[in-house]
Order: structure tokens, then C-alpha cells, then sequence
């Protein structure tokens, strides 16, 4: 009997838990989360205005395909020993641990962060005042739109160093612009946010810009615990990884998703669902093969898309070349839409199916674009 630990059931993590232990019967596979209720990172600007989104519980979903559920937040990892240390005490042994913590948004003073449960009650209260979101990525476009279709008497403004969109092809960002336009956004960019004060936000040179209540959508924050228990970790904390998303110094913890520095041929993969997904499914195959003896295969991949939502009656996707730039195609309007809920909704059908998804199935490789020559990969026997 191996012990199989993940911490972590958000995308990569369930992906992990239900791939690992649909092919390994024999292994005890345990998930553990805070909460018992999966987070649908890519709905949050829906949850963020009060849609109903449905409650997905993590022990139903996992249940079938043989995980045993904790629900706990990991405290400690001690990598010696082999055992994650709960907060109320409880100790887990492991033989392979993945580690799938993700990452966030850091908190603010006098802001809210986009899964903040809170926040849509204060845009509920403030339906007729001003919402000011910080940040043009996808996330800050995602949640302007939500709310200014919402709240159509609400005043939405958008506050970024760049253009909103700026990683997509001229067509597909013009159109962006277009709709934010039509949804009644106020777009300013150009400046940077020096603080949030109460009722306002202050920005580089003084200015203090009125609002009601305040989103904040930028920067990353990861979790601390695998720099705390030794495990070797970048600048920004990630779990540096081999070519096989084993950890450079530890061979029994894989780390997937926004939790690893995952490098590809052209360079280290930005943290989305859409390279998480693919991670996880490689690293499930890679612990079955460890388990029976045999060397994990290096991971690749290659980006598809960045697909953007509008509100609930437009959006936009962005095709991409393996790296990330853009392509010449994009989507926009119904056709969009359309194709936006398809990617959204899709975990949720892997996370159910009675047998192990390929990694092959959830992502592209990059093809001759994505070499590996220069990642070397952990020995199969260990440190």
C-alpha cells in the first residue's frame, strides 16, 4: 500500500487526486482542502455578483473514483518524516505527496479580493454607487463587465498601468475595448495605484479617486509552506520542478499548477486553469509510473487560448500560439459565449468520469516550439 497525499482541491489538485487513483487501486489516495465545497476559480466574476453557481461537493465528486476526502488545512509539511501536520493537530504520512496549493490574489486594506464571499453583498449595497477595480488582466475585465451588466445604475471603473487585454491580437483587444465601452466602463490606464484608502483609492502622484467599494485583481501570492519545510522554492515561492514536475529536491513531491515554476522551451508557464489541468493529468500518470518502478516523462505544453468573458451575453477568445502570443483567430459575441461555458464547465466532466483522463486529452504539447533540451529531469531513485 503507498500513501498518496494531495494537498490542495482546486483544479490541479482534483484532477490529481481522481487520475492517480482511478489507475492505482491499490494506493491509498487522500485529498486534503479547508473547505468541502469546490471553488470554481473560472466562474468567480459570476459568484462575485451573487449568481447562483450551485454548490459542488469535493467528497461526492472524488468519492467514486476511490479518494478519501480530509477536510483540514495543512499547517506543516515535515519533509524528513514524510507527514503533513494539520492546524487542529492531525498528521497525515505520505510516500508521495503532490502539492497543489495554488496560489492568490494578496489582500488589501480596504479592498476586496475576487473570492471574498463578501464582496457581492457590498455591490448589492451599493448598486447605485462606484465600483473601482484595480487591475486590467482577465480577471478585472472579467469582473467589470459582471458587475456594470448587473448593476446597470452602478458606475464601473477600471484602473491599469496597460490597455485591458493587452496580451491579445489588435482584432480581439479592439473588440474588448468596444464592449467595455458598451457595458458603460470606465477604462483608465496609465496609472498605478500607490494605496486603497476608505472610500477612495490614491494613485501614484497624489490623486485620490472616490469610490465605493474597491476590487483588487493584481499581484500573486503563494503559500509558504513548502519554502517552510525545505523543499526548494523560486523567488516567488513556487516549487521549483524538474523537466517531470518532480521537486529538484525532494523526488517524492511533485508540484503542479500556479504552486510549481514549471519551465517550458519558451520560457515558465503563467498559472491558469489551462496549464493547470494538463499538469495535473501528466503528474498522475507520472506517479503511476513511479509506482511501478519506472522513470516519469518530462511534461510539456502548449497554450491554446485566453478566453475572456463579456457579461453573460458576450465575450471574447483569444486563440494563441503554444507560447502564448496570439494567433490570428479569435471568436467573439454568442459563438464565444458558447465556447467560454464549454471550457468552464469542462473539469467538473473529468473530475466524474469513471475512467482516467489521458493528459494527452486535456491540452497540446507545443510540438517543435516547446523543447526541453535544457530541463533535466530527477533520478528515478531518489534525492
Amino acid at each position: 500500500m503507498n500513501d498518496i497525499l494531495i494537498l490542495g482541491a482546486g483544479y490541479t489538485g482534483m484532477m490529481a487526486a481522481t487520475g492517480i487513483a482511478l489507475r492505482n487501486k491499490t494506493s491509498q489516495v487522500t485529498l486534503v482542502n479547508p473547505t468541502d465545497i469546490f471553488n470554481e476559480r473560472l466562474r468567480q466574476h459570476q459568484a462575485a455578483v451573487g449568481q447562483d453557481l450551485g454548490a459542488h461537493s469535493i467528497p461526492d465528486l472524488v468519492a467514486p473514483a476511490g479518494v478519501a476526502f480530509v477536510k483540514g488545512r495543512a499547517a506543516r509539511i515535515d519533509a524528513e518524516q514524510r507527514v503533513v501536520v494539520l492546524d487542529d493537530g492531525r498528521e497525515l504520512a505520505y510516500d508521495v505527496l503532490v502539492y497543489a496549493l495554488g496560489s492568490a490574489t494578496p489582500c488589501v486594506e480596504h479592498a476586496f479580493t475576487i473570492d471574498d464571499p463578501v464582496f457581492a453583498e457590498a455591490l448589492r449595497a451599493n448598486a447605485e454607487g462606484v465600483l473601482t477595480v484595480c487591475g486590467a488582466g482577465l480577471t478585472g475585465i472579467e469582473a467589470a463587465a459582471e458587475a456594470a451588466e448587473t448593476y446597470p445604475g452602478m458606475r464601473v471603473r477600471l484602473l491599469s498601468r496597460g490597455e485591458p487585454g493587452s496580451m491579445m491580437g489588435p482584432k480581439a483587444r479592439e473588440y474588448m475595448r468596444g464592449s467595455l465601452d458598451r457595458l458603460g466602463i470606465e477604462v483608465r490606464t496609465g496609472v498605478t495605484v500607490a494605496r486603497v484608502l476608505e472610500g477612495a483609492v490614491e494613485l501614484e502622484g497624489g490623486e485620490l479617486v472616490p469610490t465605493d467599494v474597491t476590487l483588487w485583481t493584481t499581484g500573486v501570492a503563494y503559500n509558504p509552506l513548502a519554502a517552510d519545510a525545505g523543499i526548494a522554492v523560486d523567488a516567488h515561492g513556487r516549487v521549483e520542478v524538474d523537466a517531470t514536475l518532480r521537486s529538484v529536491s525532494h523526488s517524492e513531491v511533485f508540484a503542479i499548477g500556479d504552486a510549481a515554476a514549471i519551465r517550458q522551451g519558451y520560457g515558465l508557464i503563467h498559472g491558469t486553469c489551462q496549464s493547470g489541468i494538463p499538469s495535473a493529468a501528466h503528474t498522475a500518470e507520472s506517479v503511476t509510473r513511479v509506482l511501478q518502478g519506472k522513470a516519469p516523462k518530462p511534461f510539456r505544453f502548449g497554450y491554446i487560448h485566453q478566453p475572456v468573458s463579456l457579461g453573460r451575453k458576450d465575450a471574447v477568445i483569444q486563440f494563441t500560439n503554444p507560447d502564448d502570443t496570439p494567433s490570428r483567430w479569435y471568436l467573439t459575441g454568442r459563438a464565444a459565449v458558447a465556447y467560454k461555458e464549454a471550457v468552464s464547465s469542462s473539469p467538473l466532466k473529468f473530475y466524474r468520469s469513471k475512467t482516467a483522463i489521458p493528459a494527452r486529452m486535456t491540452g497540446r504539447t507545443g510540438g517543435r516550439h516547446n523543447r526541453l533540451d535544457g530541463v533535466a529531469a530527477v533520478p528515478a531513485s531518489g534525492r
